[in-house]
């Protein structure tokens, strides 16, 4: 067996005993370290990956930028590898971190890595399918992740950013129901946000009756949810709605003084 990179690959989790277990198998046996930061599972999420290898603390909620950042500085080693409790890296990226620490430090101080959706009964990703550009290897000693809330996304404070060709495949879609909980929650959040930064006047009427229709264009036709057929133009429009209460929430705070 070919020896671990010196490299944590950290995971935020809040009940995902039910798939967690392929992310955490997915980079075991190359990374140094697998930190899952559970917010409080009652589930079992702890115990289960525990006894996948995993060193699992817990930290309540404070929003997902400060969770991250709090995961970022539990790390044994400055090289992080992101992932979220619902994506799993193909075999192949594997080969190619290996490749990039094999002189012993990555010529980069970060990397943007595609995660691409899939679907339940959908082993590979289709070629089209919704994608993201992340960066989700880096180095916190040049990066560190937004402390926003809402927003969970990598600031590189200096070094330069490349692109791997491999890609972690993100199976977020449990169900519907399951994406209208989330998505209610995080518009919530997103609102409260937007509020607190006295933002919240830019939200004119024109916006609000023209956020659905623009996003349910956008991530059906644009996005590529066009790929999952009917169900894909189900989930645009669960996506595209709660743009439009993201809104209805800021307004409604507005109302209310």
């Amino acid at each position: 067996m070919a020896d671990k990179l010196p490299l944590s690959a950290f995971i935020i989790a809040l009940n995902e005993a039910d798939r967690i277990g392929p992310v955490i198998r997915a980079v075991r046996d190359w990374v140094d370290e697998v930190l899952v930061i559970d917010s409080g599972s009652t589930d079992g999420t702890q115990a289960l990956a525990a006894s996948l290898g995993a060193r699992v603390i817990h930290h309540d909620w404070p929003g997902y930028g400060p969770q991250k950042r709090f995961g970022e500085m539990e790390c044994r080693h400055d090289w992080l590898l992101n992932i979220d409790a619902d994506e799993e890296a193909v075999p192949e990226l594997e080969a190619e971190v290996r490749a990039l620490f094999a002189a012993g430090t990555p010529p980069l101080q970060g990397y943007r890595i595609q995660t691409v959706m899939t679907l339940d009964g959908q082993p590979r990703p289709h070629r089209f399918a919704p994608r993201h550009h992340y960066i989700r290897l880096y180095d916190r000693r040049h990066g560190r992740f937004a402390d926003s809330e809402t927003h969970d996304a990598v600031i590189m404070q200096s070094g330069a950013v490349g692109q791997l060709r491999s890609i972690i495949v993100h199976r977020s879609i449990r169900s519907h129901a399951d994406l209208i909980g989330k998505l209610n929650r995080y518009s919530s959040a997103q609102a409260a946000e937007i509020m607190a930064k006295g933002k919240g006047k830019r939200f004119s009427a024109l916006r609000l009756m023209a956020e659905f229709p623009i996003n349910l264009f956008r991530y059906f036709c644009l996005k590529g949810y066009w790929v999952f057929g009917l169900q894909g133009l189900e989930i645009a429009a669960i996506i595209a709605f709660f743009r439009f209460a993201r809104i209805a929430k800021v307004r409604e705070q507005l109302r209310k003084g």
